[in-house]
């Protein structure tokens, strides 16, 4: 009787985790909502070839989990960096091929840029992306592509605009949340560099590194 009650309630659950996981297919996800203070930090635009590799050594002495969107032409050549990223535990998702603007082609070409990247990613891992973060953040009009969930962003750290470090990581620290999703950026340094003292802030601050599948299922 006890074997029977101990099946139903492992069925029961692994039935709520794919519910929980299927209400965030074909949707755009910016955060979720949690009890605990998890956080998602994520990086755009890699992998690059310097850089990627020094984030992913400082990543795993701190042993925190990151979210990676590469791009497809970025992949080439970087392989072995995308398998370390899969073998160290991170989550990779779908960046686009050549980091377009998805409102600006029609569906087959975006078809073709997501399909491209998708199988760089599977001849390397073995495992297809099933999340992609839109270039510029604008979402398709039918919002998710290829059965992929579109994850955005709730804290934008806006490195891009080549702030310094220092400044990068106030943007964070004075503005993040339990549930938050952080954007950054691999293909800058000072991107790298901040990203080692944010997590180092944030985990003083009590927050736990998940992915963003992590994050979404939690």
């Amino acid at each position: 009787m006890k074997r029977i009650k101990y099946f139903i309630a492992a069925t029961l659950l692994v039935f709520s985790l794919l519910l929980k996981q299927e209400e965030h297919e074909n949707q755009v996800v910016s955060s979720s909502y949690t009890y605990k203070k998890y956080v998602a930090i994520t990086f755009d635009d890699g992998p690059h070839k310097e850089y990627t590799e020094i984030l992913l050594e400082g990543l795993k002495q701190r042993n925190v989990k990151a979210t990676f969107f590469l791009v497809g032409k970025n992949i080439e050549g970087n392989e072995e960096l995308v398998r370390r990223m899969y073998e160290e535990g991170h989550s990779i998702g779908n960046h686009t091929y050549s980091h377009i603007d998805l409102k600006t082609v029609n569906r087959i070409k975006a078809v073709e840029e997501l399909n491209k990247t998708s199988e760089l990613i599977y001849k390397i891992t073995g495992i297809k992306p099933r999340y992609i973060r839109p270039p510029f953040g604008t979402v398709y009009k039918e919002a998710s592509i290829n059965d992929m969930t579109v994850v955005m962003w709730s804290v934008d750290t806006r490195d891009w605009e080549g702030l310094n470090a220092d400044t990068i990581v106030n943007n964070v620290v004075d503005n993040v949340k339990d549930g938050d999703i952080i954007l950054l950026h691999d293909i800058f340094l000072e991107s790298v560099s901040a990203a080692f003292k944010i997590i180092d802030k944030l985990q003083q601050m009590g927050f736990e590194f998940v992915t963003v599948e992590d994050l979404i299922i939690e």
